[in-house]
């Protein structure tokens, strides 16, 4: 299994670089984790059909948020752990 924690620092400015679309073909995560994804879901365009979704967004646009990105299906769904207003806790 192949897990990955990336902090992109922005997810638009990773996509947009090409980098993101990169990343997945080059390692094909089973897991892919995301930190500072500074945007909401529907700010970004991501077509991964082969993974099961989970995206938080913070409450202050433009800052923080994380993303999961799994081709395992949850077994009991995802659990918000504790969400700050930054979501930067999942």
């Amino acid at each position: 299994m192949k897990l990955f924690s990336w902090n992109v620092n922005g997810i638009r400015a990773v996509i947009n670089k090409g980098e993101f679309a990169k990343f997945i073909d080059t390692y094909d995560p089973d897991i892919l984790c995301l930190q500072e994804t500074k945007a909401t879901r529907d700010q970004v365009e991501i077509d991964l059909p082969n993974y099961h979704e989970h995206f938080y967004s913070a409450a202050k646009k433009g800052y923080s948020g994380t993303a999961i990105f799994s081709k395992i299906p949850p077994l009991i769904g995802v659990t918000v752990f504790r969400q700050t207003s930054l979501s930067n806790l999942i």
